[in-house]
């Protein structure tokens, strides 16, 4: 698939069939998430490969965020978001994104950085590979639970999360801010 196909192709899949997805597969995406730039070259990311049951624990964990977040606005969430949270739609695999951290900000913040280009690399891998992936970040309001579970010592930062799988139905296109980038681009000379 053309680089440029594949960004525009790219979506937030929230469905995912059960179907393995194969190691070797999963092994490939990763290898492009590690061929990220990253700030002076750390590479300060690690990649955890859910499976089984524990990605049914973490849609629980999941789902006592959304809970929180209606008891907070008091209204009810839309039925395939919840669903979605408490399933991770369905999908056979999630990988976490981690970073290393650091005490001192401009390295956190790097890191940081760096480890989300590696995000960025695995969901356009996956894309090509015809997987689907969503960014998900509202898990990590769930973060105690989320380390207990998944092991994750505290000198480690949790970037993301994301399902990958088969999609059960892929999204249609979705709305672009500033499509001509009118307002998003500033020449200076």
């Amino acid at each position: 698939m053309d680089f440029f196909d594949t960004l525009c192709q790219r979506r937030s899949v929230r469905k995912y069939r059960p179907d393995p997805v194969p190691n070797a597969d999963i092994a490939r995406i990763l290898q492009a998430a590690n061929m990220a730039p990253s700030a002076m070259n750390h590479k300060p990311w690690e990649f955890l490969v859910v499976t089984g049951d524990p990605i049914r624990e973490l849609g629980v964990s999941f789902g006592r965020v959304l809970d929180r977040i209606q008891k907070t606005r008091g209204e009810e969430l839309p039925a395939e978001v919840v669903t979605f949270a408490r399933t991770y739609g369905g999908a056979p695999v999630a990988i976490v994104v981690l970073c290393t951290t650091s005490d001192l900000p401009n390295f956190q913040r790097a890191y940081l950085e760096s480890a989300s280009a590696a995000m960025e690399n695995l969901l356009l891998a996956a894309t090509a590979l015809g997987l689907g992936t969503c960014w998900m970040t509202g898990p990590l309001e769930d973060e105690p639970f989320l380390r207990e579970i998944l092991e994750i010592f505290e000198d480690r930062t949790l970037v993301a999360i994301t399902p990958l799988g088969y999609p059960q139905e892929m999204p249609g296109p979705h709305s672009v801010v500033d499509p001509d980038l009118e307002k998003k681009i500033h020449w200076i000379s």
